[in-house]
């Protein structure tokens, strides 16, 4: 598969994207716990069915110590034992923050009080402006078909 746009060889895409990456930076190195931030990214990614997305986070999560087991498990973390009640908070808000057009509410207060429970606000800024980022990131892949499966760990970082 081939993609649609070339993002790199693009003036208005290299503009618009290093802005775009410097957010990410930003996320990087937001209080929300790296391993969070992997699940969740994941997990965004795999609603959205973003390949690109799925691949990247996936070897970065597993480069950074991320046992197979839980990444396996990411799509069915209700049912897994694997993670805890913080990343369960977590994945539960990315969740409904990604299925906003699914639910007619939206983020549900249940959700938001759950996530409230184990993130300070700090925390939950960042994990609210990531479910945000991955969701534009997705679509940013998606909707150019950008190929799967070559990613290296730290390749954008």
């Amino acid at each position: 598969m081939d993609a649609r746009l070339n993002y790199f060889a693009s003036p208005t895409a290299g503009k618009a994207l290093k802005h775009f990456m410097s957010a990410g930076k930003a996320l990087k190195d937001s209080p929300l716990p790296a391993p969070t931030q992997e699940l969740v990214a994941l997990r965004v990614s795999q609603i959205n069915g973003c390949a690109v997305c799925i691949d990247m986070h996936t070897k970065e999560a597993a480069a950074a110590g991320e046992t197979s087991v839980r990444l396996n498990l990411v799509a069915a973390w209700r049912e897994a034992t694997v993670f805890t009640e913080a990343e369960r908070a977590a994945l539960a808000l990315a969740e409904e923050g990604t299925r906003v057009a699914d639910a007619a509410g939206g983020v549900s207060d249940q959700v938001w009080a759950y996530a409230a429970k184990h993130y300070d606000e700090e925390q939950l800024t960042a994990l609210v402006i990531l479910v945000s980022f991955m969701n534009t990131a997705n679509r940013l892949n998606i909707i150019t078909q950008q190929p799967a499966g070559n990613y290296e760990p730290g390749q954008f970082h």
